[in-house]
């Protein structure tokens, strides 16, 4: 399927605006200018494409387009619902005074993540409120953002995994111009923008892209609504729909990649997968500025093929989530055990996990009943995006309860060491740096009464599987949403802040002249990882126990300085013995290599 141009309304430098739908089963489509008190017939193209280019419409304008002589209904690839899911479309001039034209894009050997959801990080809600704060995520040592969604969605108040608009961003936090400020500004400060996108359902409510053609397939089944068609009838224009998209997402908003959300959920027998259909697109798109872009996948496969390239039969992703080091680590600090975390408890999970992002390579999940998972070959460590917490792990979650409910402070500082001194793509979730206590919990703000309650015992269900026989608090309560929106940090906050600032500068430096460490069970409380040889040679331990222990560690001919600890503020620069280190309860401790001739310094 070719394509003639742009989806959606684009204002043209003539003055006048070119607008552009695609709707296969329509006969006749005209476009609805409801301020005017007019309407245009457009003009009916290859594969279902009708067009209209107008005078007299300039930025800001409403429109609709009509089928048929039936409803006037929002543009499918609107930039803008100035009035709400349910609204008229707005015309958007989508240029920008960017001051960004040296930029290139952060590489994934630089990358630490942070995940922020736009509407609680801040009291403003909305991404100027982002801005206000960058100077001191730049500080803390994050290289990249990873909002998420942001597509429009029903309300004010959601996840932004109900988002209807996908080309359009949320009104409330500051629509397109909103944030293209905020990635300009995150630019000019060496921070990387990252956005969350959902590519494999749409939310429910003001969902009007059935009603153009087949954007929907029943041959398969999400958890969260109708899955997209990517592989049958008409399914090249419903391509071209998302990838479109997609590349506005680098070329017009400058983002320097895309979080795909659920990729599992995307569907797809095609010879050419639409991931890998669009992974090429956002990679050609980042080449044409300059910068290098990245795409990221979420999946609970574990499986390597999507960050694998193209020419060795994989779709040729960048990175992608994994999961099994979070679960790993949150059995191990506060012994839970239900739901998917009866599949964790053994240290040498968490030594995989920490060296490769997975644990399961194809082993038996008593969870899931049936093997999970796939050697990760080749795969790079820094291709494995790793979390102690994240959106998901604290908001799905009875009460959206973060570590900080459950674990005390030595806990806390052992699991940030485990992330930051992963040789993984490590992530951090808002409020993690700081101590953050206020929860992450689920909420919306729907219209339909029904949809409400469908959400509300849709959220009982789910939580029947932890055996949490509590309520959970309401989602469509606005005190719900308020509770979750960042706190001020006090002082036992601000000096966690600085320690996991030390602990990103620790990792930076070790990560620059080791080779990847791979981590193994030492005893059954420990876990140590080398990195590196010779006199640059690190070693890494980890104590899972509570109490303070003496171990050896394993020589390879030098002695041992701890050189950094999570359980000692002030370390003693002297050589120890190899053979009876003391390791303190949830302690990392790392040592450095000290040459034969200088042990007695």
């Amino acid at each position: 399927m070719s394509a003639t141009g742009r989806l959606g309304a684009r204002p043209l430098a003539d003055g006048h605006c070119e607008f552009r739908v695609w709707a296969p089963d329509a006969r006749r489509v005209e476009l609805d200018l409801p301020e005017a008190g007019r309407r245009e017939s457009m003009t009916a193209g290859e594969f279902g494409e009708f067009a209209v280019r107008v005078s007299d419409v300039a930025a800001g304008a409403r429109y609709r387009f009509v089928l048929d002589g039936g409803d006037a209904l929002p543009d499918p690839a609107s930039r803008s619902q100035p009035d709400g899911v349910h609204g008229a479309s707005q015309v958007v001039d989508t240029s920008f005074g960017w001051t960004d034209d040296g930029w290139v894009g952060i590489g994934l050997e630089d990358c630490v993540l942070y995940e922020l959801h736009v509407g609680t990080f801040s009291a403003e809600g909305t991404f100027d409120g982002v801005i206000r704060r960058l100077e001191g995520l730049a500080g803390l040592g994050v290289t990249m953002l990873e909002l998420l969604p942001v597509a429009q969605f029903p309300g004010e108040r959601n996840w932004g995994y109900d988002g209807v608009f996908p080309h359009a961003v949320q009104s409330s936090y500051g629509g397109w111009s909103g944030l293209q400020r905020l990635v300009d500004a995150c630019h000019a400060r060496g921070v990387g923008v990252v956005l969350d996108v959902v590519y494999n359902h749409l939310g429910p409510e003001g969902n009007v892209l059935g009603r153009y053609g087949p954007y929907f397939t029943d041959a398969y089944a999400t958890p969260w609504g109708r899955a997209l068609n990517f592989d049958g009838p008409h399914s090249d224009g419903v391509r071209r729909y998302f990838i479109e998209q997609a590349v506005a997402c680098i070329e017009e908003l400058h983002l320097d990649g895309l979080r795909l959300d659920a990729v599992h959920a995307i569907h797809d027998r095609s010879a050419r997968p639409f991931l890998e259909e669009l992974t090429a697109a956002v990679h050609a798109a980042g080449e044409r500025l300059g910068r290098r872009c990245l795409v990221i996948a979420e999946s609970d496969l574990n499986a390597p093929r999507f960050v694998t390239d193209v020419a060795r039969g994989g779709l040729g992703m960048d990175a992608m989530w994994c999961d099994d080091l979070h679960h790993a680590l949150h059995v191990a600090l506060t012994g839970e055990r239900s739901g998917y975390y009866e599949d964790y408890g053994d240290l040498a999970q968490f030594a995989a996990a920490w060296s490769t992002g997975m644990a399961f390579t194809g082993q038996w999940s008593p969870h899931r009943k049936r093997g999970h998972g796939r050697p990760p070959g080749t795969m790079e460590p820094r291709r494995a995006i790793v979390c102690v917490q994240n959106h998901d792990q604290i908001g799905n979650r009875l009460r959206g309860d973060r570590l900080t409910a459950s674990c005390g402070r030595d806990q806390l500082r052992f699991a940030m060491a485990a992330l930051l001194l992963s040789p993984c793509t490590p992530m951090l979730f808002m409020g993690e740096e700081h101590l953050e206590e206020r929860p992450f919990q689920y909420f919306v703000s729907h219209g339909d009464p029904d949809l409400v309650e469908a959400v509300r015992t849709g959220r009982r269900e789910e939580f029947a599987a932890f055996g949490w026989a509590e309520e959970p608090p309401d989602p469509q309560a606005e005190q719900t949403f308020r509770d979750c929106v960042l706190s001020t940090p006090g002082p036992e906050g601000m000096r966690h802040r600085e320690f996991v600032a030390s602990l990103l500068r620790l990792r930076r430096e070790l990560l620059r002249h080791g080779e990847p460490a791979r981590a193994a069970v030492l005893d059954p409380h420990t876990v140590v990882a080398q990195l590196g040889a010779g006199a640059r040679a690190h070693v890494l331990a980890f104590s899972f126990a509570a109490e303070a222990r003496t171990l050896g560690l394993p020589g390879v001919g030098v002695g041992w300085r701890r050189v950094w600890s999570s359980a000692i503020e002030q370390v003693e620069l002297r050589v120890e013995d190899p053979g009876s280190i003391v390791l303190q309860g949830w302690e990392v401790a790392v040592f450095g290599a000290v040459p034969p001739a200088d042990r007695s310094r």
